[in-house]
């Protein structure tokens, strides 16, 4: 049984850093994409980043500059590196994870609102809340 958790988040003020991170378990899979994606209430979930099985990764543009997505394939973790954080980052972070044949479809145009990839496997989501 796939089994994704996440943890980090918090609270902190504009220009502060996050660490989030998602430890998997229960999978096997070789070639995939794994992702973070944050949801606000009334809204669409969306990606933030993504990186495939091969190590490459994507960043929706809000976030490029400020986080870094990296995976520890020893740990079986998922990492989330956020800085120069801004309110407009709170959310609740969730991490994912789907198994593919074609490693290009984790960053094909559209991978933000899930066009191209449904994701099976998900966190419960860490809070990560910025105040100004």
């Amino acid at each position: 049984q796939v089994q994704l958790v996440e943890s980090g988040g918090g609270s902190v003020q504009a220009g502060g850093s996050l660490r989030l991170s998602c430890a998997a378990s229960g999978y096997t899979f070789s070639s995939y994409c794994m992702a973070w994606f944050r949801q606000t209430p009334g809204k669409e979930r969306e990606g933030v980043a993504v990186i495939d099985s091969d190590g490459s990764t994507s960043y929706a543009d809000s976030v490029k500059g400020r986080c870094t997505i990296s995976q520890d394939n020893a740990k079986n973790s998922l990492y989330l590196e956020m800085n120069s954080l801004k309110p407009e980052d709170t959310a609740m972070c969730y991490c994912a994870v789907e198994p593919v044949g074609l490693l290009s479809l984790c960053h094909e145009a559209g991978w933000m609102v899930l066009r191209n990839i449904a994701y099976t496997f998900w966190g419960q989501g860490t809070q990560v809340t910025v105040s100004s």
